[in-house]
């Protein structure tokens, strides 16, 4: 399998871990752990981040 299909596959796999992340920064929010969904919106952030760049990348091999 080439580098592009496989990183697009990754990109794919992050898309979906980074809606879990908010699932459960959402389920945090407002309660006790609020800190938690913070840290959580945070790392939604670096993620969204990471992929982004993971897209232009698979974009460029194409």
């Amino acid at each position: 399998m080439s580098l592009g299909p496989q990183l697009s596959s990754v990109h794919t796999a992050l898309t979906e871990l980074t809606r879990r992340v908010v699932d459960l920064a959402e389920s945090q929010s407002g309660s006790e752990r609020d800190d938690v969904a913070a840290a959580l919106f945070e790392v939604e952030r670096s993620l969204n981040t990471a992929n982004r760049r993971l897209e232009r990348l698979v974009n460029q091999l194409r």
